[in-house]
């Protein structure tokens, strides 16, 4: 938490993108997003008691593994989280993220989108080509 998340955190912007892959407006926005979609983000009382993980420690793991791809076990050393609970978190945060913005970004491309991608393409001297799935021909 102090090293990213305090106003007076240790790591500047920069840091934080970098070890994040993304700005940090936008992990605050998964941060808001996730706990109020899927309860298992909200921090709870575990079984003894005490309070389990909070929303930034599940998300982080979560982003962690997929923008490192950084194996389940080795989380444990670093961040205390099981091989199991990781697992299960980074499962629950895209089974979340697939939820809250499929309509936006998991859909077919539109007209508007295929013109924008042909500009895009045309720009970088790909003129008429909307994507390559194959690279094989």
């Amino acid at each position: 938490m102090n090293n990213y998340f305090n106003p007076n955190s240790v790591y500047t912007e920069e840091d934080f993108k970098h070890r994040f892959r993304m700005r940090r407006h936008v992990f605050e926005c998964l941060l808001r997003d996730v706990p109020q979609v899927n309860p298992y983000f909200r921090q709870k009382l575990d079984r003894t008691g005490r309070l389990g993980f909070s929303p930034y420690q599940k998300v982080t793991i979560a982003l962690r593994m997929m923008a490192y791809g950084s194996p389940a076990n080795s989380m444990d050393e670093t961040h205390s989280m099981y091989e199991s609970t990781c697992l299960n978190t980074l499962q629950q945060f895209c089974d979340t993220i697939v939820q809250v913005h499929k309509d936006e970004y998991l859909r077919e491309p539109n007209q508007e989108d295929l013109n924008r991608f042909l500009r895009k393409a045309e720009d970088r001297g790909f003129p008429g080509m909307i994507g390559s799935l194959d690279c094989m021909h």
